[in-house]
């Protein structure tokens, strides 16, 4: 069923099993205990930082599978996104895992981009067992949109640290033991407020952010305590503080203790991250490391993940464009007995 720019799912698409894999930075984070894999170098033995993406997205794809007490041969469809020219790191997963695939690019919205498609899939009946991960690598995304590590430029406070991992969930129409599942997702319109500095993403993504949880909220009626977390995917603390205020000015006041962003969470204070985490992997470790696992445990009942992206290209970037944005939402709930 669709309400506005909502999909709703009658047909429930359960999330059987999900993974996340990080790399150092992420192991020194406060979410570190909520991670399957975490790699202690960058370059998990291989000879490029490209190469060591494509590893973390098919660790966290394989681990999800096998969670899910399935094998790749059971994947009916792979969705897949990243920030690679050309998605070559979910491309080149796809060809390792050998499983049917659709290719993607929301930017760091991918998250929730792929994870909405693939329970519409499912919520429609055209498949059973469906796939969905993403992944970012920090050198790897400093060297084709800003500069290379090696280089050692510095960066303003505005700029955020690209998270080293990847995230993977698959999702079936059979009811799991856990009963989380997607109960909506909201696609999210291009936004463009006139911004071109790349080191300040999260005062570019805010709006989008703001455009689709006001249409989530429209679209399903819902009121302002409805969730008991909501999450954007990587304003961090800028961004964060201008959507939180965006929201306020648009006459939606969201609790501001279940009001957060993954890039605030999966790191420390104290680690050099400027304003915070941003990247592909973001949202998905934090999605599908520790809140499935608040989830499981009973602590959340229902959550909303906005995913943000900004859709911008060294070439849009060199031609001095400014900066397009687009936020997609899921809300992601848990059946059974609330007691339990």
């Amino acid at each position: 069923m669709i309400q506005g720019r909502t999909w709703v799912f009658e047909n429930r698409p359960y999330i059987a099993a999900s993974s996340a894999v990080g790399g150092p930075f992420e192991a020194n984070g406060p979410l570190a205990e909520d991670f399957d894999f975490l790699h202690g170098d960058l370059w998990l033995g291989q000879d490029s930082f490209e190469k060591a993406e494509k590893m973390l997205l098919e660790q966290a794809c394989k681990k999800a599978v096998d969670k899910a007490g399935m094998k790749a041969d059971d994947i009916q469809f792979f969705l897949s996104g990243d920030l690679m020219n050309q998605v070559i790191t979910s491309s080149f997963a796809a060809r390792t895992l050998a499983v049917p695939y659709l290719g993607l690019f929301g930017a760091c919205s991918t998250s929730m981009e792929s994870l909405a498609l693939g329970a519409l899939i499912v919520g429609s009946g055209f498949g059973d067992k469906v796939l969905v991960g993403t992944a970012s690598h920090n050198a790897a995304v400093e060297k084709q949109f800003r500069y290379p590590t090696e280089y050692g430029g510095q960066k303003p406070q505005t700029a955020q640290w690209t998270v080293t991992g990847a995230g993977a969930a698959v999702l079936t129409s059979k009811k799991t033991k856990d009963e989380i599942y997607v109960a909506a997702a909201t696609v999210g319109r291009v936004v463009d407020m006139g911004i071109s500095d790349p080191f300040n993403m999260g005062a570019a993504m805010a709006p989008a952010a703001v455009d689709t949880i006001e249409s989530h909220f429209r679209d399903l009626g819902l009121s302002e305590d409805e969730y008991d977390l909501i999450l954007t995917g990587d304003l961090g603390k800028i961004g964060h503080r201008i959507a939180g205020d965006l929201l306020v000015k648009h006459g939606l006041k969201l609790p501001e203790e279940k009001f957060g962003d993954c890039g605030l969470m999966i790191y420390d204070e104290q680690q050099p991250v400027q304003a915070g985490g941003s990247g592909c992997a973001c949202s998905a470790c934090v999605t599908y490391g520790h809140v499935l696992n608040r989830m499981k445990n009973g602590e959340l009942r229902k959550v909303l993940i906005v995913a943000t992206g900004a859709l911008l290209s060294p070439i849009s970037y060199q031609q001095k464009e400014t900066i397009p944005c687009i936020a997609h939402a899921v809300a992601i709930e848990k059946g059974g007995d609330p007691k339990k």
